[in-house]
């Protein structure tokens, strides 16, 4: 006979909505601004940089707001978690590192070539984290 399904606890509920909601806005904001950037473009030289700046008040929360519910969602799953899963979880904090540093690197270029760079850097890193996420939920 199958077991009934049973909801989560609702403080699992809180910390993985918050990590969901945190990487909607963290890397959803990343898709969305470089699909809109041509149109945003057109709307002058200081268009971007403007837009960019605002993304920034929303992103970087979300960014840390990951991260700290990156480590509450590691310090729930209890150990011992084996050495798969443990080193998984390496590459990832690796990877977030990578991808904060890569967007960090990206508000701070002049050159708009590098700037391309490190945003395609940064959300191809961001990416590759989500993924990470996803195998590390079992």
């Amino acid at each position: 006979m199958l077991a009934a399904a049973q909801l989560a606890p609702g403080l699992d509920i809180l910390r993985i909505s918050l990590h969901v909601f945190a990487a909607t806005v963290w890397i959803g904001g990343q898709v969305v601004l470089a699909g809109l950037l041509p149109t945003v473009r057109g709307f002058g030289p200081d268009a971007p940089g403007k837009i960019a700046r605002a993304f920034g008040r929303l992103s970087w929360p979300a960014f840390w707001l990951l991260v700290a519910t990156g480590i509450w969602n590691a310090a729930s799953v209890g150990s011992p978690h084996g050495s798969g899963w443990d080193a998984v979880l390496g590459v990832k904090v690796l990877v977030v590192i990578v991808a904060g540093a890569c967007v960090y690197a990206h508000t701070k270029v002049s050159s708009a070539q590098l700037r391309g760079i490190t945003a395609g850097l940064g959300l191809l890193f961001s990416l590759v984290a989500m993924v990470l996420g996803v195998a590390l939920s079992g």
